[in-house]
């Protein structure tokens, strides 16, 4: 953040990453002990008009003390199954925005109760302004060819990147490949690119990542194969793209049942971590020569979807700010969809 220019304040606080039985069992309650009165005072100070918050352990100190110094707010949880720290801190916000509805009955929170939970979605970058037809022509894929765009995250890419590399031969006959490798994963796949035959060499697109291209590689997709992060959902269902889903089998299995909601819409086929490889890959691509179910899982994607989440998630978080009610579920409904008043 201080790279971007924006000021950051640390709180003697840190993550409850292990739960390993050493010192910090002793150090943790006093930094949570010393972060409140830390909190109060940062707050007291600069006496925000509203906090947003996505939870967590470092956020009991700030949201106790916005209690005190009864500054509204809001809480975003972008899983279906909120995290225990989640949970532990939900209770201390004004109100809570979800992109999944089951959460607030995971959280025994309602749009009609005292603490609204309201589905907003996720909120995600603007992908609507990228042009299908101009991405695809910029890739030199043609209206009869198929384009899939293949990424696993940040820290979840390995095995991805392994039924990719044993697979490549014959997925490039099949499709066009974007490829999103991570650090680790580019060079061979550069390699791999290199030993497939120079006619079809140039269908497959190897990157380590992509930032400000990514929105452009989603709108010429025809099929997305990643995880099931709730960004990455957001994005996909945003622009109505089928999808394979391989959820990351850690981290409480949050990705599971965010998949699983996929799934359920027949929006994506759910593919589990254990046992995604070469054949269930091209297993799984069998769907690009079966355009009736391509639509149908598009139509089906793009009801999910919604592309206008950061504006409903601004939309609550401005009326706690203003003092003002909160908008009611369905406003909230017509701003997540993008829909004109």
């Amino acid at each position: 953040m201080p790279g971007a220019g924006l000021d950051l304040r640390r709180l003697a606080l840190r993550s409850l990453r292990t739960v390993d039985r050493d010192v910090h069992l002793v150090l943790d309650p006093m930094r949570l002990a010393l972060s409140l009165p830390q909190a109060a005072a940062l707050l007291a100070w600069e006496r925000p008009a509203a906090i947003f918050t996505t939870g967590g352990y470092v956020a009991i100190p700030v949201l106790l003390a916005a209690r005190l110094l009864r500054i509204p707010a809001l809480l975003w949880e972008g899983n279906v199954m909120p995290g225990r720290s989640v949970r532990a801190t939900a209770g201390l916000a004004s109100a809570v925005a979800v992109s999944f509805s089951a959460t607030c009955e995971a959280l025994g929170e309602t749009a009609g109760s005292s603490r609204p939970c309201l589905l907003t979605g996720t909120p995600i970058r603007d992908i609507g302004s990228a042009d299908r037809a101009s991405a695809r022509a910029d890739l030199g894929v043609g209206d009869d060819e198929r384009l899939v765009l293949i990424f696993g995250g940040s820290q979840a890419v390995r095995r991805l990147n392994d039924a990719v590399a044993s697979a490549l031969p014959r997925l490039v006959e099949r499709a066009h490949v974007i490829h999103v490798t991570g650090d680790a994963g580019y060079g061979a796949a550069l390699a791999g690119r290199e030993a497939l035959p120079a006619k079809v060499r140039l269908r497959y697109r190897p990157a380590p990542f992509l930032r400000d291209e990514m929105p452009r590689a989603l709108a010429a997709a025809d099929l997305v194969v990643g995880r099931a992060g709730s960004s990455t959902l957001a994005e996909v269902t945003a622009l109505g793209l089928p999808m394979v889903v391989v959820p990351y089998p850690h981290a409480g299995a949050h990705q599971a049942a965010n998949a699983g909601v996929l799934a359920a819409a027949g929006a994506a086929r759910l593919v589990d971590d254990g046992a995604f490889n070469t054949e269930t890959l091209l297993g799984a691509l069998s769907i690009l020569d079966e355009p009736a179910a391509l639509a149908t899982m598009a139509a089906a994607a793009r009801d999910l979807g919604r592309p206008g989440a950061a504006g409903a998630t601004a939309a609550i978080l401005l009326a706690l700010a203003e003092r003002r009610p909160i908008p009611d579920p369905a406003t909230i409904e017509r701003i997540s969809r993008g829909r004109p008043e």
